[in-house]
């Protein structure tokens, strides 16, 4: 009888044994587990950090899923909750390292020898933030507006000699790095210097879609100031992993800039075998860019503007010297192209803006059709919206145009004392590229005269 009655006690504390001894088990694996994620993604001491410097920026991205939470006894219903909660957990952890500027696990790119890398080459005025927008409008392109802005502001050079071959050099290899997605060459020259490879200073961010988009655009931050913004949604400051890590994702690369003058100096760029290079030389009528340039960088030009309308003041010789320079940087580097060297056969495309004014679309296709990339939908209608606006934006830098009408609008906005400047200094240029000079006032404001010969669009193949 005495038997009977120890047996189920014996049992039940066997049991009860049992019970405590899986608890105490699952309860020192879970607090294993949080110990080897911890030490695996080393990152206790950066969020402390981070959020002294942003703690908004980080209290969505850094909060514990209520499913994870234990209940007060510490037991969890099984082992197969338990690893799903390890695997939400490491995945937060995860997501708060990329808010810090971390690592990921690399993410598969575009298959290698399909990527393209175009670079528009321009100078100021000419056109090229709308041009740079059929691609930037295009999802698969990673776009970047003006990057070499950065390294101008930071790095000295004086115009001629050396000088200009040293500058040249240096944004060549920036450029390099920059179409292997290692934007982290931008650091050097960005001022002040990103923290963390996060920046608020990123110049005119809001002109890449790519960079605004996600998972590039982090968390709004409040009271963080960007100067230069997205423009259609509110992005935390610009996290530089997430730049180069989404620029590897996209399967093209393109990259507008103005201050590249030479071509030569970017023929290791064309024979790396890493690049596959598409370079787009963008011209425009002298005339048309003086015109523009007196408008967007009006005081710059005061000295041009008295001796046009006054005659009072004298023109500075070094300017005119300055815009002879120019005129014959672009027409060296254009005629080198159209040479066709071995190097730059089928790399090399020369187009005049007025063209793109007045067949936007046909031009878009012929500039997609030499990159080898295909013209999607959305930029075509891009186009068409952008290319018909009932009135042109005030901005200097707007890419909202009547376009068959805005290419000729420079022809009543500059004297035809300055026209003439510009003609007797850049007179080969012009000729290179099809402007024909005005013989007089009448003949310049005469709409019903054109100052533009009929070219093709210039296309080594």
């Amino acid at each position: 009888m005495d038997k009977g009655h120890t047996l189920p006690q014996d049992v039940w504390e066997l049991l009860h044994c049992l019970r405590m001894r899986s608890k105490y088990a699952i309860f020192l694996v879970f607090v294993v587990a949080l110990v080897i994620i911890e030490k695996e993604n080393n990152i206790i001491s950066r969020v402390s950090d981070k959020l002294k410097q942003s703690p908004q920026s980080l209290l969505d991205a850094n909060s514990t899923d209520s499913g994870l939470v234990l209940p007060e006894n510490g037991s969890l219903l099984s082992l197969s909750e338990l690893d799903l909660a390890f695997s939400q957990l490491k995945n937060q952890l995860q997501n708060v390292t990329l808010q810090l500027g971390g690592t990921r696990e690399p993410t598969a790119g575009p298959a290698k020898g399909t990527r393209k890398h175009v670079l528009l080459m321009a100078t100021t005025r000419t056109g090229s933030s709308f041009v740079g927008e059929f691609f930037n409008q295009q999802g698969n392109i990673f776009y970047l507006f003006e990057p070499l802005w950065h390294i101008e502001r930071t790095v000295s050079f004086e115009p001629g000699g050396a000088n200009a071959v040293g500058s040249a050099l240096v944004y060549r290899d920036v450029l390099k790095q920059l179409f292997l997605c290692d934007l982290y060459i931008l650091e050097n020259f960005i001022i002040p210097y990103p923290e963390d490879h996060l920046t608020q200073f990123m110049f005119r961010r809001g002109s890449s879609r790519s960079l605004c988009e996600e998972p590039v655009c982090t968390p709004f931050v409040k009271k963080v100031f960007e100067k230069y913004h997205c423009k259609n949604r509110r992005c935390g400051p610009l996290n530089v992993t997430l730049a180069a890590e989404a620029c590897l994702r996209k399967e093209h690369m393109a990259l507008k800039a103005v201050r590249i003058r030479q071509l030569e100096y970017l023929r290791p760029l064309v024979e790396d075998p890493r690049l596959d290079m598409r370079i787009i030389q963008l011209v425009r009528d002298p005339r048309a860019v003086l015109a523009s340039r007196m408008v967007a960088f009006s005081g710059k030009y005061e000295t041009w503007k008295k001796w046009a309308t006054e005659g009072a003041a004298t023109l500075n010789e070094d300017e005119v010297q300055r815009l002879r320079g120019n005129c014959e940087s672009i027409r060296l580097s254009a005629e080198l192209g159209l040479r066709q060297p071995a190097w730059l056969r089928g790399r090399y495309m020369l187009v005049r803006y007025e063209d793109i004014a007045r067949s936007p679309l046909q031009k878009a296709k012929e500039m997609y059709r030499f990159t080898g990339i295909t013209l999607t939908p959305q930029v075509e209608e891009w186009i068409r919206k952008n290319t018909q606006a009932p009135q042109d934006s005030n901005g200097i830098y707007s890419t909202q145009k009547n376009s068959s009408e805005q290419f000729e609008k420079w022809r009543f906005s500059i004297p035809f004392k300055l026209a003439q400047v510009v003609q007797n200094v850049c007179s080969p240029a012009m000729k290179l590229f099809g402007y024909k000079l005005a013989s007089s006032a009448e003949t310049l404001t005469n709409r019903s005269v054109s100052l533009l010969e009929e070219r093709r669009t210039f296309w080594v193949t």
